[in-house]
């Protein structure tokens, strides 16, 4: 019983100071972007200085072209995890989806070019 009043305190405890924090957090780091916009590009650039809004609009649309804050994994499981007959079958199977014709992992230095003439 004891137990489930601790995790019972801790959800309260992040209910009660996660808004809070996030709020925070969000503040710090418009606050960051627009410092460092402010500070480096109006000198070197010649760009105009912008404010908090606009430096969290910035974060924003970096956000959403490059990505990050976080690991977007896509497709099955990391090579690591993977047994090694496992990693050759999908080697194989990207050498016939890339229709290269290289079954044993030859570089492409390698092969010969049927039109050029030594």
């Amino acid at each position: 019983m004891k137990r489930n009043l601790s995790k019972k305190k801790i959800w309260i405890l992040v209910a009660v100071l996660g808004p809070p924090g996030l709020a925070l957090f969000v503040f710090l780091v418009g606050k960051l972007v627009m410092s460092l916009w402010n500070w480096l590009l109006p000198p070197l650039f010649g760009l105009p200085a912008i404010t908090f809004w606009q430096g969290l609009g910035l974060l924003m649309l970096c956000r959403i072209l490059f990505g990050g804050f976080g690991s977007h994994s896509s497709g099955p499981s990391p090579s690591r995890f993977r047994s090694p007959e496992e990693r050759e079958r999908v080697r194989q199977a990207m050498c016939e989806r890339l229709d290269t014709g290289r079954s044993t992992g030859e570089s492409r230095g390698s092969e010969v070019n049927p039109t050029t003439e030594n």
